[in-house]
């Protein structure tokens, strides 16, 4: 199943499947997540959920039951 994924602040738009890890998407759309240990403990890839849900994209995949998914990348000057 094909969920479309919406980057903001850039406003890039990109096709997913569902299960297919976050960084790939925004990687192959041309948006940068930054990424540190790829564990999840240094939080230097946390993005925010349309609904204000807080991942981390190094640890999470396309979820099923959508058809949109909107992620606000953040901007943290420190990664």
């Amino acid at each position: 199943m094909t969920i479309r994924i919406h980057f903001l602040p850039d406003n890039v738009t990109a096709d997913a499947e569902v299960g297919e890890a976050l960084l790939d998407v925004a990687e192959r759309a041309g948006v940068l997540i930054p990424t540190g240990c790829l564990m999840g403990s240094c939080h230097a890839c946390t993005v925010e959920l349309e609904d204000g849900e807080i991942i981390r994209a190094c640890l999470t995949s396309v979820p099923p039951g959508k058809d949109e998914l909107t992620i606000n990348v953040f901007s943290d000057p420190t990664w």
